[in-house]
């Protein structure tokens, strides 16, 4: 615990640095691109099949009171954009990760390892590409594990608590790997997987739980389609400062695991 909160101290000072807050602009900037142009040629049609599937199902003749209460114009206005950006949150948080994995974490770690642990030798355990094929591969595994569990997170309390789960143990496996790749050779990080696994995935739930709340904002735009790009573009933003802020958070829990495991050895 006490390597948990102090490497979390270290990484909430870093976190509001402005270097890293000018470097949290370039991954926003491409991920932002990215959703524009994501945004623009398929929410519509999304919207579009959402609503046939509503008209399929009858799902617009309410009963009277149901219809009195909320209107029929709000469901169609409102609870279909709705359901329709909920389905894409999952992707904006995991292209988010992405960017950050592969634009953010390699300066993060050149930042950490220089400021705190320059004397800590360097045996590339990993690469930069294996470092995305190892991200590519749990980011599959998460979204065929989401897609299992989505009648639970849809019609049972427990999706408060699956998704954010699976989210830290995807944000654990990939922020690991990207910790370690560059000083820990690939025995001393699965030594280090293996012998804190239960604190990297406490620290990957904790930083899934931060990581909904850009979704507030980013379900916010359907409220109000005339801010839907501003309240996106800040919602993206947030992804990627939470990201970066586990990205150090693991960053220099990490890297003290490593040093400490050298000592013993």
């Amino acid at each position: 615990m006490n390597m948990i909160m102090k490497s979390y101290r270290q990484a909430f000072l870093i976190q509001f640095n402005y270097k890293m807050l000018l470097l949290s602009l370039l991954p926003s900037v491409l991920a932002l691109i990215f959703w524009a142009i994501v945004l623009y040629s398929s929410l519509p049609p999304l919207i579009g099949y959402l609503h046939e599937c509503f008209l399929d199902n009858n799902a617009f003749h309410l009963p009277d009171p149901v219809v009195n209460f909320i209107g029929l114009l709000t469901v169609k206005a409102v609870i279909i954009p709705f359901i329709a950006m909920w389905l894409l949150l999952p992707f904006m948080l995991l292209f988010a990760l992405l960017f950050v994995t592969c634009i953010s974490m390699p300066l993060i770690n050149w930042t950490v390892s220089k400021q705190y642990y320059s004397q800590l030798e360097k045996r590339y355990g990993g690469s930069w590409w294996r470092s995305l094929g190892f991200a590519l591969i749990c980011v599959v595994l998460f979204v065929f594990t989401w897609m299992v569990s989505l009648p639970l997170t849809l019609f049972t309390p427990f999706g408060i608590i699956i998704q954010p789960v699976l989210l830290g143990w995807l944000t654990y496996r990939v922020m690991t790997y990207d910790a370690l790749a560059t000083h820990a050779s690939t025995e001393e990080r699965k030594i280090i997987m293996q012998q804190y696994r239960k604190q990297l995935w406490g620290m990957g739930i904790a930083a899934g739980f931060l990581g909904s709340l850009p979704g507030v904002v980013w379900l916010g735009g359907v409220l109000s389609i005339v801010f839907l790009p501003l309240l996106a573009a800040v919602a993206i933003w947030l992804y990627v400062l939470v990201f970066m802020f586990s990205g150090l958070w693991f960053q220099l829990f990490c890297l003290d695991a490593l040093q400490q495991l050298r000592k013993k050895t």
